[in-house]
């Protein structure tokens, strides 16, 4: 099994799905890159909301006042009941070893394993700023959080120069309709990605 496997799918249409983790304190970085499968097709999707909770309704997490390794050691029985779900926003997808940046033909399967890209996976889907168009299309209310988590992983995976990133802002701004108060405070709050 690839090591990259970290959840699987339980809920899932064609734009966005729904991956629970298999150990609750074992989840994505909002704004990364995850892959799943579907016969001969990768879906690329872009985590887009983190959850951890309660996996049964009758019991809830309460305060003990105590730090994590002490109730490890007194209750442990506690972190069973805990389960982390998160959402991805399809933004792609790879077949017969070509990049498509539009939504795939099928959803993933529910159960279908979860795993984080490669920085290799990362650079070639991320060589081209067509994802974005899904993106702004979904109307999404923290678009521009989920845009800064999305740059700054990139970053550090190496997978972001500043050519790419001067591609990528052109796009942002069309799509923007050119809003130039929008694009100004979005450069500044991505102004440090690259600083050294």
């Amino acid at each position: 099994m690839n090591n990259n496997y970290f959840s699987e799918i339980i809920e899932g249409n064609l734009s966005q799905w729904t991956g629970q983790c298999w150990k609750w304190d074992v989840m994505p970085t909002f704004g990364s890159l995850v892959i799943t499968s579907h016969g001969s097709l990768q879906i690329f999707g872009i985590v887009n909301s983190i959850k951890t909770g309660s996996m049964d309704p009758l019991r809830f997490p309460t305060p003990y006042q105590k730090t994590e390794e002490e109730l490890l050691r007194e209750q442990p029985q506690i972190f069973e009941f805990l389960q982390t779900t998160f959402t991805c926003i399809t933004i792609g997808y790879e077949e017969n070893g070509k990049v498509f940046y539009h939504l795939p033909g099928k959803p993933p399967k529910i159960h279908a394993f979860i795993g984080n890209a490669s920085p290799e996976q990362c650079q070639q889907f991320f060589a081209s700023e067509q994802f974005l168009h899904l993106l702004f299309n979904l109307q999404l209310s923290n678009l521009d959080e989920l845009l800064l988590a999305l740059l700054k992983n990139l970053v550090e995976k190496k997978a972001l120069n500043k050519t790419n990133f001067h591609s990528f802002i052109e796009t942002f701004s069309m799509l923007c309709k050119n809003d130039y108060q929008k694009l100004k405070i979005f450069l500044q709050r991505s102004n440090h990605l690259f600083i050294e």
